[in-house]
């Protein structure tokens, strides 16, 4: 006489039910790393266009680059060979289309919003990224 050793239906319930109590810790975990991984891209951009503003600021006798208002208007820092950023610099926080526009004002944004990625104030040379406090902290999204 031959036995037969398979799993019974229990069993595999059993197992598909713990995987999925896994899979509902697990999945939030990876939206928030999600989250964080944008905002430190963000971050990283803004670092690299206040050092390029700077640079630009010292090379060219006291004064800001042209940066104007609109999408990706970074004036003379983004220019094909130039010597400051080969690509204007995207938002990930904000996201969408919005992520390469600079909004100019002279102080950053009170609250999280959708509309620009970037804040310049060509009377001081002070940059925010969209939708991050003075202290370069991220608002929640919404």
């Amino acid at each position: 006489m031959r036995t037969r050793s398979a799993f019974t239906l229990v069993e595999i319930l059993i197992v598909v039910i713990i995987l999925g109590v896994l899979a509902a810790i697990v999945v939030p975990q990876f939206n928030t790393a999600t989250s964080e991984a944008r905002a430190m891209a963000t971050l990283d951009q803004l670092v690299k266009l206040r050092e390029a503003i700077g640079v630009y600021y010292v090379r060219n006798n006291s004064t800001y680059p042209g940066i104007q208002a609109g999408n990706g208007t970074w004036g003379q820092l983004v220019q094909a060979g130039g010597d400051y950023l080969k690509f204007p610099p995207k938002n990930l926080w904000v996201g969408g289309a919005a992520a390469t526009v600079v909004a100019l004002a002279n102080a950053p944004d009170p609250g999280f919003q959708n509309a620009h990625g970037w804040i310049f104030d060509p009377a001081t040379g002070n940059l925010w990224a969209g939708s991050f406090d003075g202290q370069d902290q991220p608002y929640p999204q919404p």
